[in-house]
């Protein structure tokens, strides 16, 4: 009989759920008031692919660098930080299906067994009444809210949103882990390649300090000259103690981005490393629409605004149809013999009716949090807008002085090599061979800085587009 009844309330109960609406705001997706393109882009490239809003997601590949695409692949496994990424997207994921269960009725099994004794002294005891009550019992119950106002949608629609933010999350910091080990490996082999020279320049003038001591024995120049090229030997010797130092931290940051503490990376030179791909004319800026920390903030303005709802669902009454089908007995024998058979079936109401302003305050606070969140969601597109731009300048001018900064070498290496030849002459002192050794030296440091700025101003723009941009096939 129970069953029936249950069956005769349900098809009532769900005209009811499907008539009502979900109250509250329904998420409609601000206006994007950037400008198209960026301008800072270049305006002309020969033959320059156009650009699709899909992301590289393995950008780091584009530099065609064999150890750094495996050094971004073992940190993308290893990384801590992206570990405990991953472990609050799960987090989120059965928080969300926890949510989504609510919209479900609620089923327990439920049984229970007790023994007591009446007072004799209490009125209702009689001679006749049994000394001690027993009573068995066993059944399912259910539950079940009717979400006529859209309460648990609401809740359901904001942990959805919740764990999109969080999986988006855990992208982000995929992008931040990738683009530190690209960064770190570069300044490795900026490192390398600074080592490779001054060991070079440090040779020479180990080589030239030979030549003046022979000079200086041979009383055809002042030992003034000998002083200057032991101390310019000297100095370069400190160089190249400071750049292996700085080389080995480079390689421990590396270690610790991958997970990987004992990891030795073998010397490179940042000059074999190709130029990355320029970015195509006309970069539409909806590129950085696909940045996951845009994705992850406008994700937690879907969840404010749903948060609303549920708010606003408190000022409705909350309807729960409730049921219950089992059996009663005094003995456990019995529990399940014809007659025993017990249900009830029913449809509560509560209903609110002076709550001194709480569901008000709390409508409230959910709408202050939307607030937030879309300030927040602007201010991370707006964010993404300024470094996309300052990627572009950096990628732009560091190009114009990687090209200054290559003449400045040719001319210090012409220069110096003048006044060798000068010196061996005996036109000029030492002191003038010195000074052109010396600006031959910083003008190569300078130019593979300027090379490495470029290269990292490379990798600034493909983190900030969201991991780049892909060529469209044809």
């Amino acid at each position: 009989m129970m069953s029936r009844s249950v069956f005769r309330l349900t098809p009532l109960a769900l005209a009811v759920l499907l008539s009502g609406c979900a109250v509250g705001p329904d998420y409609l997706r601000p206006a994007n008031w950037l400008p198209a393109a960026f301008k800072e882009a270049p305006t002309a490239v020969a033959a320059a692919p156009a650009a699709n809003p899909a992301v590289n997601e393995r950008w780091w590949t584009l530099f065609n660098d064999a150890t750094l695409n495996e050094l971004v692949d073992q940190a993308l496994q290893g990384n801590a930080d992206l570990r405990s990424a991953v472990a609050r997207v799960e987090q989120a994921d059965a928080a969300a299906r926890e949510a989504g269960a609510s919209l479900f009725p609620e089923i327990n099994a439920q049984g229970a067994g007790s023994n007591s004794k009446l007072s004799e002294k209490t009125a209702t005891w009689n001679a006749n009444s049994p000394d001690i009550l027993r009573a068995r019992s066993a059944g399912l119950s259910l539950s079940y809210e009717l979400d006529i106002w859209g309460r648990v949608r609401r809740s359901n629609e904001a942990a959805r949103a919740n764990l999109l933010a969080s999986r988006y999350g855990r992208d982000a910091i995929r992008l931040s882990v990738a683009g530190l080990v690209a960064g770190n490996y570069l300044n490795l082999r900026a490192l390398d390649a600074q080592l490779a020279i001054t060991a070079e320049s440090l040779q020479s003038r180990e080589e030239s300090a030979r030549l003046v001591k022979t000079r200086v024995d041979a009383g055809l120049v002042s030992p003034l000259d000998q002083y200057q090229a032991d101390g310019a030997v000297a100095t370069l010797q400190a160089q190249l103690a400071d750049l292996r130092r700085a080389r080995a931290l480079a390689e421990h940051q590396l270690a610790l981005l991958t997970g990987k503490p004992d990891l030795q990376i073998a010397a490179g030179d940042l000059k074999h490393l190709p130029l990355p791909p320029q970015p195509p004319a006309g970069l539409p800026a909806d590129l950085i629409e696909a940045r996951p920390d845009v994705q992850q903030a406008e994700q937690q303005l879907v969840a404010a605004n749903a948060n609303i709802g549920v708010a606003k669902a408190g000022y409705y009454p909350k309807f729960t149809l409730t049921g219950a089908l089992g059996s009663e007995s005094k003995t456990l024998s019995d529990l399940f013999s014809s007659g025993a058979s017990t249900w009830t079936g029913g449809l509560s109401l509560l209903m609110p009716i002076f709550d001194f302003g709480k569901t008000t305050a709390r409508v409230d606070q959910a709408k202050a949090l939307n607030e937030q969140s879309l300030i927040a969601w602007q201010k991370t597109l707006e964010t993404a807008y300024k470094e996309v731009r300052d990627a572009l300048v950096n990628l732009r001018e560091n190009g114009t002085a990687e090209t200054a900064q290559q003449q400045r070498v040719d001319n210090a290496q012409k220069a110096h090599d003048l006044a060798k030849v000068r010196y061996d002459a005996g036109y000029s002192g030492f002191l003038e061979v010195l000074d052109a050794q010396r600006s031959a030296n910083d003008a190569q440091l300078a130019a593979i800085a300027t090379r490495q700025a470029r290269l990292n101003a490379a990798v600034e723009l493909f983190k900030a587009l969201g991991g780049g941009w892909k060529p469209v096939a044809g």
